[in-house]
């Protein structure tokens, strides 16, 4: 890879896909208060496209700043339903409310890259899919997140579908690398017309 990558994110899931793909990243997450800028932007009437966007970008920016060679990723997800962006579930009895809600319904995950190079954004994108559970019941849920909790308690949406969390759903519409948050494909689609994968 011509140009040095560094991911301005504690993901292990986007560090793993990054790596798995090929491309060999430097790990700085950025430090940013995720949830004072997600309550300012919902006070603006930001779009969840707009907030995953914004969140994206400035953690590419707090990296870069920091004097980060090369090109810098910031990425990140955010879960819309009915209108309500929905936050991680900070605990088991919060992930089950959240699932509950979701249960039988439809609900949207976007996620957001933008790349930065020389403290400059070079480069957005907001992946959306479209996701919609089925009715499953109380039981199954219990034990699924007595079973899960531990893998899934970092996860915006309270399940992985790269896990067991896929038995939650009717149907899923959208890249497994977007719900999983990075727009992969279209990252490497970039990055290869850049020059800096080869052809």
């Amino acid at each position: 890879m011509k140009d040095r990558l560094t991911l301005a994110s504690s993901s292990s899931i986007r560090a793993r896909l990054l790596e798995n793909a090929g491309l060999s990243a430097t790990v700085t997450p950025a430090r940013i208060d995720e949830d004072s800028v997600k309550l300012s932007l919902l006070a603006e009437g930001a779009s969840p496209r707009d907030m995953a966007d914004t969140l994206a970008e400035m953690k590419a920016r707090k990296v870069a700043e920091r004097g980060a060679e090369g090109l810098v990723l910031g990425c990140d997800q955010v879960l819309s339903f009915k209108g309500e962006v929905l936050s991680k579930p900070e605990t088991l009895a919060a992930a089950r409310a959240q699932l509950l809600r979701l249960r039988g319904e439809s609900h949207q995950l976007l996620s957001a890259a933008v790349i930065y190079e020389d403290h400059t954004p070079i480069w957005r994108h907001v992946g959306v899919a479209r996701l919609t559970m089925r009715d499953f019941s109380d039981s199954y849920l219990d034990a699924y997140l007595e079973r899960n909790w531990e893998s899934i308690r970092w996860s915006v949406g309270g399940y992985k579908i790269e896990e067991e969390g896929i038995r939650l759903f009717r149907t899923v519409q959208g890249d497994t690398f977007t719900i999983q948050g990075l727009p992969l494909l279209e990252l490497l689609s970039y990055l290869t017309l850049r020059g800096t994968l080869p052809k």
